[in-house]
């Protein structure tokens, strides 16, 4: 079942009307991209490609530079809910249309965009991401590439259906490093391959706190209603925007989400993982009093320790997945040395073989087998093709795709990949979340149970749902708030 199409709650922009202004700002607008005189899917070699930009302040502001600094990419729309974030923006591409309501802004201007780069946050990932696809636009979209498990399988079936080129923005995907480790895999280097161990510093915003209870004043540059899009409608509270939405469920994904699309993806790629078989979890604890644990549901815990398994695949072994966040690290390779850096120090990923280990840090990056002589001693050929920039050329290469059409160009996380890589992610976070399911006891309404810690929770990838704890599964789809 597709996501509901975000319509904006104004008559003026219904279906019949969105054809119609479209027809008539096609016929008042001047400088037309190529393909649409030359017909649909027509684009000359030399043309630019005409990028929009849904949220161009933070990371969407590097996006749409990196896009622009391929010198194939023309950025010429610009949307963003907050003008204070946007201005950077806005200053360097003065000749771009700004918008504030990215439906209005496909709605007038979608004859003339080629491509749409979403960098807003978690929560409205999708609705932006199809409502672009529906009208058949490539996109690149921030990492992780949805708020939840349902969301994701929906984008990775419609990246097939418009046939558009998709990107998610772990350009760790594209870097040298992960094919290095890739080749080092592939030549047998490690035997096979059954635990990972994956851990980061984050977070590194508050989390396992309360919902703030004094509302503040809305600042003028920021629409809410917009900012809120998908999430339920709550006062606005300060330091909420532009950074600490994060901790926060119903707009974030927590330390997981945040970075587990950079660590996770090179154990993904390398061991070619898809959906997990079932998962597990335990979280820190906040006390507010003697014995006396803090409940915040609505609020991401302070750390996690998850443990995925992914079942045996082309004659290779079953594979463990161990997560940890809040600064909680692994033990040591008793062969690395004492003074090694482990990972790059906060963030890192080991693969423990039958016959040997390797590590990397974020992005894959620092790359070596372990222990570290190895490195001196192993010598062997570059068997896979690199992207051409590496981690940076990941921008370029999506524009590239573009240009050439869907199917023509391959780019390193294109959302059949980078699909299951989030619902990987975003199962950690259903067991997370699962932990703090709570039922009032039946002798006692005041007091109660979790009967979704301790447990394993089954997971049916194919359909979607854990089967063995049936209140997990409202963390499979979330409901939008009315007219989202």
């Amino acid at each position: 079942m597709p996501l509901k199409k975000s319509t904006p709650p104004t008559t003026d922009l219904s279906r019949r009307n969105f054809i119609k202004n479209a027809g008539m700002t096609a016929a008042a607008f001047t400088i037309l991209p190529r393909f649409v005189l030359g017909g649909k899917g027509y684009r000359a070699p030399s043309d630019k490609l005409y990028v929009a930009g849904i949220g161009v302040g933070g990371k969407g502001e590097s996006d749409i530079s990196s896009f622009a600094k391929s010198g194939k990419a023309e950025i010429a729309y610009l949307c963003d809910v907050d003008t204070r974030r946007a201005s950077k923006s806005v200053a360097a591409f003065p000749k771009a249309k700004f918008y504030k309501d990215y439906r209005i802004m496909l709605d007038k201007e979608h004859k003339h965009i080629d491509a749409v780069s979403v960098s807003t946050p978690d929560h409205n990932h999708a609705v932006q991401a199809l409502a672009a696809m529906q009208l058949g636009k490539h996109v690149y979209v921030q990492k992780p590439l949805t708020h939840d498990i349902y969301e994701a399988r929906t984008l990775t079936e419609a990246a097939r259906k418009y046939k558009v080129v998709t990107q998610m923005g772990n350009q760790g995907a594209s870097g040298n490093d992960v094919r290095q480790l890739m080749e080092w895999y592939n030549a047998g280097l490690l035997g096979d391959v059954h635990t990972v161990y994956c851990w980061t510093n984050r977070p590194v915003w508050p989390q396992g706190i309360s919902w703030p209870a004094q509302k503040t004043e809305i600042p003028k540059e920021l629409d809410w209603n917009l900012w809120l899009g998908t999430a339920p409608q709550k006062d606005y509270v300060d330091k909420l925007v532009p950074f600490n939405w994060r901790g926060w469920w119903d707009y974030g994904t927590g330390a997981l989400g945040d970075m587990g699309c950079h660590i996770i993806e090179p154990p993904f790629r390398v061991l070619g993982l898809q959906y997990p078989t079932d998962v597990t979890a335990s979280v820190g604890s906040v006390y507010v009093d003697e014995f006396k644990r803090g409940y915040f549901p609505e609020s991401c815990p302070p750390s996690s320790y998850i443990v995925l398994t992914f079942p045996a695949r082309n004659g290779k072994p079953p594979v463990k997945l161990h997560w940890m966040d809040g600064g909680i690290q692994p033990e040591r390779p008793e062969e690395l040395g004492p003074n090694e850096r482990m990972g790059d120090g906060g963030n890192g990923a080991i693969f423990v073989g039958t016959k040997g280990k390797m590590m990397c840090g974020t992005y894959g990056m620092y790359p070596s087998l372990i222990p570290t002589s190895r490195n001196k001693e192993v010598n062997i050929p570059q068997t896979i093709k690199r992207v051409p920039g590496g981690a940076d050329g990941h921008y370029a290469q999506w524009v590239e795709a573009c240009q050439a059409g869907y199917g023509k160009m391959e780019v390193s996380s294109p959302f059949e990949i980078a699909g299951p890589l989030t619902e990987t992610v975003l199962m950690g976070n259903l067991a997370i979340r699962s932990y703090d399911v709570r039922i009032p006891k039946k002798d006692n309404a005041e007091q109660f149970d979790f009967p979704g810690r301790n447990i394993k929770l089954m997971w049916d990838g194919a359909n979607m749902k854990i089967t063995n704890f049936d209140e997990a599964n409202q963390f499979v789809k979330r409901e939008y708030r009315t007219g989202w």
